[in-house]
């Protein structure tokens, strides 16, 4: 087997540092425990919440919603009859420079996909075409399994524990991938010969 001191991707940062070395990366990789086990345990509560009384995400921020405007349409309009300060609310606002922003960076990753959707439908990468492949599939397959509720419950408890188990145990894990994909690599190569070959042959 591969080396465990091999780098997947042959990447010099460390996990922190590739999730922002900030206050979310602490989360993430369990630095700050109290915020991470507090977020496990909502996200487990609530998943609890959903499936026991069939609600929604879309239900629950509706009512949150109404729930919210309401007390403060009552506030607002009780603050003016007592001549009470109004509810401290500042202005929202999106400036200009935040929407051309907002917009490039659209743009960019818009603009990306489509290069990437394009090659790969003119056959111009045959490895890219297999990893997009994989993806769909992958995708289609976790879709039948559970609903987009439960995805995102899931989702976030993946990027809960995956990376801080990467992060303890990131050598020998680094190891083994490198070496599954070094074997996949060599298979891959071994079948687009004898492809190859075989076309030779016919034509």
């Amino acid at each position: 087997m591969g080396s465990c001191s091999d780098k997947l991707f042959k990447r010099e940062r460390t996990v922190h540092e590739i999730l922002g070395g900030g206050i979310i990366a602490d989360v993430i990789l369990w630095r700050n425990k109290n915020v991470s086990v507090g977020i496990v345990t909502v996200t487990i509560s609530s998943w609890m919440v959903f499936e026991s009384f069939a609600y929604t995400i879309l239900t629950l921020l509706s009512s949150v919603l109404l729930l919210l405007l309401s007390i403060l349409f009552l506030w607002s309009k009780s603050a003016s009859i007592l001549n009470r300060p109004s509810p401290p609310l500042p202005e929202f606002q999106i400036s200009e420079e935040m929407a051309e922003e907002a917009s490039k960076l659209l743009r960019f990753h818009v603009n990306k996909l489509l290069q990437v959707t394009y090659d790969t439908a003119m056959g111009r990468d045959t490895e890219l075409f297999i990893k997009v492949a994989v993806y769909l599939l992958l995708i289609s397959l976790v879709g039948s399994l559970m609903d987009f509720q439960t995805l995102c419950h899931t989702g976030v408890l993946v990027v809960m524990t995956v990376p801080a188990f990467y992060d303890r145990y990131e050598d020998c894990i680094d190891g083994s991938l490198v070496f599954i994909y070094n074997k996949a690599k060599e298979l891959y190569h071994r079948f687009e010969k004898r492809s190859y070959l075989k076309n030779k042959k016919l034509s």
